[in-house]
């Protein structure tokens, strides 16, 4: 199977620091017509999302239940499927004590990215992840997926190393999922003319 993971807060919708409140939740421009595509050309598509609002004690782990729920209404709302909601609620300095680890799936780690592909069995190496900052980034490079970093002014430290440098940057969700495709059909084109050029061979 072959996904594109997402990130959530400045990615899919607008971003509200440590927001759980459904009615305060609009989506990025972009976001309809680029998940229309990326579902089209045949991806899964999974949220992944850091919300250390409930280890520093924002909002219970449970509020994030109607968050998925939402986004999923919403974006069904435009014929858009979610195949999985991936979060991590810890934070090393938490006050929530439960949650205040270290913990493998926090990004820039890729620890989400590695569950969601055991769980669904995903083919990291054909899919990608798609977010507003470099964390989201490293976190993709990390797991073997091609990123996408969405250029829309949330990375302001730009703390750049090699795990850190995306495959692209755009300037929304629309055109990432232009990218993405446009290499698809690039790559099916070789495949096909490597095919023809075997099948020659055999005559």
């Amino acid at each position: 199977m072959k996904a594109v993971f997402l990130d959530k807060d400045g990615t899919l919708i607008e971003d509200v620091p440590y927001n759980v409140d459904p009615l305060k939740m609009r989506l990025c421009a972009g976001v309809v017509e680029g998940v229309q595509m990326l579902a089209a050309a045949g991806y899964e598509l999974f949220i992944v999302t850091n919300q250390s609002g409930v280890a520093r004690g924002y909002f219970p782990e449970s509020a994030l239940v109607a968050v998925e729920k939402h986004l999923r209404q919403v974006l069904g709302g435009f014929g858009v499927a979610i195949s999985g909601f991936y979060y991590c609620p810890h934070h090393p300095q938490g006050i929530v004590k439960e949650f205040a680890i270290d913990c493998d799936c926090r990004k820039p780690r890729p620890g989400l990215l590695k569950k969601a592909a055991q769980e669904n069995q995903i083919d990291l190496w054909q899919s990608w992840f798609i977010g507003d900052i470099l964390n989201d980034v490293e976190a993709g490079n990390l797991a073997g997926c091609r990123t996408i970093l969405i250029d829309n002014g949330n990375e302001t430290e730009w703390q750049l190393s090699r795990q850190r440098l995306p495959h692209h940057i755009v300037k929304d969700l629309t055109a990432a999922a232009k990218v993405i495709t446009a290499l698809d059909r690039t790559l099916a084109g070789l495949s096909a003319k490597r095919d023809s050029a075997v099948s020659s061979l055999n005559l």
